[in-house]
């Protein structure tokens, strides 16, 4: 795999979003650091986050996470966690299990599951007679 020149981190790929605002980043920042490893695959110039809440605080609260890498489909995962702080870890956490499952299906050469699967052995051959190959019978 090719190393990324410019590698897209949290820290400049996120924006803050309806109910945070530029003092919520700092902390954000850090919750979502763990992403940094998932993303440094993508250009940064070519990958976007953001990050949303609706009644924060409130009984109900539910935050938004949402990732856009150019060429791929866009991302977008939600968690209704009445703890802010768990809610962030929560969406983090299914960001990172949805970016290991679109990698997954785009490059399956790199999916042990599909590597390790056991081939089909052929067939063995029949002679004109209709019966098994002499060399086959042995060995079948």
């Amino acid at each position: 795999m090719s190393a990324v020149a410019n590698p897209a981190t949290v820290a400049e790929c996120l924006r803050m979003g309806a109910g945070f605002s530029q003092g919520d980043r700092n902390w954000i920042v850090e919750q979502f650091g763990t992403l940094d490893a998932r993303l440094a695959a993508f250009h940064a110039d070519a990958t976007e986050l953001e990050v949303s809440v609706k009644d924060r605080e409130a009984r109900g609260q539910k935050v938004t996470l949402e990732c856009w890498i150019a060429g791929r489909q866009k991302i977008v995962t939600t968690s209704s966690e009445e703890d802010l702080r768990a809610a962030l870890n929560d969406a983090r956490d299914d960001l990172r299990r949805k970016l290991n499952d679109a990698k997954t299906k785009q490059e399956p050469r790199h999916n042990k599951h599909i590597r390790e699967m056991a081939q089909p052995t052929p067939a063995p051959e029949l002679d004109a007679d209709g019966n098994l190959d002499r060399v086959d019978a042995e060995t079948a």
